[in-house]
């Protein structure tokens, strides 16, 4: 009986010893699989202008402080407990700073195709987004990131614990950007004026189609556990809304009854837009075809 009990645990311990071992593999090959990227030359100023454009683009439309802090000298995005941790990077020229070692074909890669200078895949970086972002405005950002004081922090590089590596092995966390960025082309640049065709491009660049959907009809929001369902920005969700009671939701988190706003959206960035760019993602939302909530 002894014998038989002895034989089945060691044949259960080489099981998951070997299941481990394969779970391993499987992610580490994930994890250092490079991504060819197209070596596009960007043209950068460091003008005054660009700067300003820059800081804007990157504290109200790509709301990149909300990974990266305040002072861009990095933040603790998640930390997932037995899943891993995933930490915005230091971006600024300081010790442990991404801007001290990076050139501007450094931060296009991580930024329009989500990899890193050995090509692998970043994580949790929405290059998905930023992929759809005109070359000016990816080179004001940058110009921007070259520009902002030194900040020392090191930050601890993310990182998978042996849960998450069981999920990325078998396709349960979606988390590295780089296979699921697409590039749909030269991204074309529209005037920045208060249209339908300027809003569109601000919820491209800034994300509102990753929670929303595409046809921005809303729906069920991946990220933490109790998030309620993203809103039907659709003219069946908007309903009666008014253009004031739209702007008053991006800058103070309030719907037209006095409810509040989920901070996981984060209007509080988003709120810092222009008058005139607020106005543009409202013509667009009056132009998309209307659709049942969650049908996107």
């Amino acid at each position: 009986m002894k014998r038989t009990i002895l034989i089945s645990l060691t044949v259960l311990l080489a099981v998951v010893m070997l299941g481990s071992v394969a779970i391993y593999a499987v992610s580490e090959r994930k994890l250092h699989h490079a991504y060819p990227v197209d070596e596009s030359r960007l043209a950068l100023s460091l003008d005054g202008a660009s700067v300003v454009r820059g800081a804007h683009l990157v504290k109200a439309i790509g709301a990149c402080t909300l990974c990266h802090g305040d002072d861009l000298g990095g933040s603790v995005y998640a930390d997932m407990g037995p899943i891993g941790y995933v930490a915005g990077p230091n971006l600024t020229r300081g010790r442990g700073g991404a801007g001290a070692r990076n050139s501007t074909a450094d931060f296009v890669r991580a930024i329009r195709y989500g990899v890193r200078q050995d090509g692998t895949s970043l994580i949790a970086m929405p290059s998905e987004v930023y992929t759809n972002m005109n070359d000016a405005d990816l080179a004001s950002i940058i110009a921007y990131l070259k520009a902002i004081p030194p900040v020392d922090r090191e930050m601890p590089r993310s990182h998978f614990k042996p849960l998450g590596r069981a999920l990325l092995a078998t396709g349960r966390l979606n988390i590295l950007v780089a296979p699921k960025t697409r590039h749909p082309g030269q991204p074309v640049s529209v005037p920045a004026i208060a249209s339908a065709e300027y809003g569109k491009y601000i919820a491209d660049v800034s994300g509102c189609h990753g929670c929303h959907g595409y046809g921005l009809s809303g729906g069920v929001v991946a990220g933490p556990p109790g998030l309620p369902p993203a809103a039907n920005l659709t003219p069946t969700g908007i309903g009666a809304w008014s253009e004031a009671d739209f702007v008053r939701a991006m800058r103070q988190g309030q719907r037209p009854d006095g409810t509040k706003i989920n901070e996981f959206m984060p209007w509080k960035q988003y709120g810092a837009m222009s008058d005139d760019e607020l106005r543009a993602i409202w013509l667009y939302l009056g132009s998309v075809p209307a659709k049942a909530s969650g049908n996107k």
